[in-house]
């Protein structure tokens, strides 16, 4: 797995990704600690991204029930 930094992954982004497009991985680092992993996105992956549906959970919505939650604190 290759590294670089922030500043040369900003520096130089259009190479990267034509690495990443090829498959290889890059970890960047951000003041010497690991900050991301540019990884290739896998075959159909993308498209899976596009057909996923809503989740649909039964009973209150997580909207109302916060709403509700804070009317009762303001009271």
């Amino acid at each position: 797995m290759r590294t670089a930094s922030f500043t040369e992954f900003r520096n130089n982004a259009r190479s990267f990704f034509d690495r990443v497009e090829k498959g290889e991985t890059i970890e960047i680092y951000r003041h010497g600690r690991p900050a991301a992993l540019l990884t290739p996105v896998g075959r159909g992956t993308a498209s899976e991204f596009r057909e996923t549906k809503a989740l649909k959970i039964p009973g209150v919505s997580l909207s109302r029930a916060l709403l509700a939650d804070r009317e009762n604190d303001d009271r």
